[in-house]
């Protein structure tokens, strides 16, 4: 989920409730809290409980929510974790520790202490294009050895080690990149902790269903219908993009903290013209 602000800058908790309803009754079976898309390196502790406790207030029962109570620190994420868990959090999201670049035994100790502050189920982020590391496969398989971890988010595109998550360990393959979406379900995949959903999770959730229920081709024919939405992401770091967007279609989530900022005038238009062809501009003023 994206943060929404108010004009001061501050969170706007009211928006952010009225989101995840929206959300939860358009495709997705759960929220991801405090993840990048919600800008959370510039979230404070404060807010990020907050966020937790007003999205187990809203859709708690409806929908898993998902917190992410992870940074670069082991400390101050043992410490946030276990204050969603007693909030009422569904599970946790453990992002690999970034700009710290540790190496892989250190990560594993990462999640160990992480995973060993709750009895929740925890969902291991690895997206090496932002933290510099991957974590590799070999320690991917001990991290399926720590009992409450039970999935990985893959923002890696490299198909030989979606492949081993899926058929090589118990952790359940999520895709961490929409456009990698279909092909992660090809390759044993579950599903996709999507920044899209928030505009399209409707047909999102009718791929994914396609393709559970053996239909491949009608599967691959939604992924062609999203092509739009891939091209969105791509416009601009996220984010950027769909949070604008989001504001084009009327769902008012307001600015970004810096180092986020605006997009310029050729990146909106950009934005403009993929909800265009995708009839959400003219759905959103309808």
């Amino acid at each position: 989920m994206v943060t929404p602000f108010q004009a001061d800058g501050s969170v706007d908790l009211e928006r952010f409730r009225e989101l995840a309803a929206h959300l939860v009754e358009n495709g997705s079976d759960g929220l991801v809290v405090c993840g990048t898309t919600g800008e959370s390196p510039t979230l404070t502790d404060e807010e990020k409980l907050a966020l937790f406790q007003a999205a187990v207030e809203t859709v708690g029962g409806r929908a898993t929510v998902v917190a992410g109570s992870a940074n670069s620190d082991t400390a101050h994420s043992v410490h946030l974790t276990r204050q969603a868990t007693e909030i009422g959090v569904d599970a946790i999201l453990v992002v690999t520790p970034y700009y710290n670049k540790p190496p892989q035994r250190a990560i594993l100790r990462h999640f160990e202490e992480i995973a060993g502050a709750t009895h929740l189920p925890v969902v291991a982020y690895n997206i090496p294009g932002r933290v510099v590391v991957n974590i590799e496969s070999a320690t991917i398989a001990r991290l399926a050895e720590i009992e409450n971890v039970v999935a990985v988010k893959q923002a890696h595109d490299d198909p030989e080690q979606a492949r081993f998550i899926a058929e090589d360990t118990r952790l359940e393959l999520y895709s961490g990149d929409d456009p990698n979406t279909f092909s992660f379900l090809e390759l044993g995949g579950v599903g996709v902790v999507s920044v899209t959903a928030h505009l399209w999770g409707v047909q999102i959730a009718e791929m994914i269903r396609l393709h559970r229920d053996g239909d491949v081709e009608g599967a691959r024919a939604v992924d062609e219908e999203l092509q739009p939405s891939y091209e969105l992401l791509r416009v601009q770091v996220n984010p950027i993009p769909i949070k604008a967007a989001l504001n084009l279609a009327g769902h008012a989530v307001g600015g970004y903290r810096l180092p986020m900022v605006e997009p310029d005038e050729d990146e909106l238009a950009q934005i403009r013209s993929c909800l265009e062809r995708s009839g959400l501009l003219a759905a959103a003023s309808a």
